[in-house]
């Protein structure tokens, strides 16, 4: 699991003894969502993609990293008229990721990256991150996967990149029999803009299955270039916040 450590740091699958045993302040919290993704692509498309990001930089980090068990309900209310989407108030979403940092914090790993994989989840991420660096004994920094990816095929919901991440990592969860459909019946853009007011607050209003983009454009092969970008990226955080002061003096 660990760059030059065959210890599994991933916290449901260890015994507290094993974690008990490890020398680390860092620690990796993956934040997803459980939401509609079009007719070919899971609810827990944005949980499972936050995973593997998290799991292949904790893998290629020289050091060990603890990885907490994700996060599956978040800030989703927009895909709300979608059967099976679930969500949580800002408010309880923030608490909660507070209370699970502090809980990483008390067993010393208080160097925290929020790995997160839903476009909804970021302000609250960031805001959450801010309240506690000022006021916990811990350091918090949200980091989301595909805002580290250089490629010119657009994000979308449901669209190429997601399914592209899917397609490598989680090849099983995607029905492949239902891309045409996702295609046809998507949208090509996020919203229904005028000049640069979005009108439209939830998804169906202008996607008829929930899908931004065209998903049969996200192969395997691309996958697994988005999974090192992002998760090269992660590494590069890791070690700088292994290296930050998160309460530097004023001068």
């Amino acid at each position: 699991m660990v760059g030059g450590d065959a210890t599994d740091m991933r916290l449901p699958s260890s015994t507290w003894t094993e974690l008990d045993a490890v020398d680390t302040d860092l620690a990796l919290l993956p934040v997803g969502s459980t939401e509609q993704h079009g007719p070919h692509a899971p609810l827990g498309t944005d949980t499972l993609d936050a995973e593997a990001v998290a799991d292949a930089a904790a893998e290629r980090y020289d050091d060990p990293v603890v990885v907490a068990p994700a996060v599956p309900v978040a800030v989703a209310e927009e895909h709300r008229r979608f059967t099976g989407t679930l969500w949580t108030s800002e408010d309880t979403f923030r608490t909660y990721v507070r209370d699970i940092v502090g809980s990483l914090a008390a067993h010393g790993w208080d160097r925290v990256v929020l790995v997160n994989g839903h476009g909804g989840n970021i302000a609250a991420l960031r805001e959450v991150a801010g309240r506690i660096v000022r006021h916990d004994d811990a350091y918090a920094v949200p980091f989301t996967w595909f805002d580290e990816v250089d490629t010119d095929v657009a994000m979308g919901h449901g669209g190429p990149l997601e399914t592209a991440l899917l397609r490598h990592a989680n090849p099983e969860t995607v029905r492949e029999d239902r891309l045409d459909e996702a295609a046809e019946g998507g949208s090509d853009r996020w919203g229904d803009w005028q000049g640069h007011v979005n009108l439209a607050f939830d998804s169906h209003e202008f996607t008829a299955n929930g899908v931004v983009g065209d998903p049969r454009e996200g192969s395997a092969e691309l996958g697994e270039e988005l999974l090192d970008t992002a998760s090269d990226a992660l590494v590069d955080l890791l070690d700088a916040v292994a290296d930050r002061d998160p309460h530097p003096t004023a001068e």
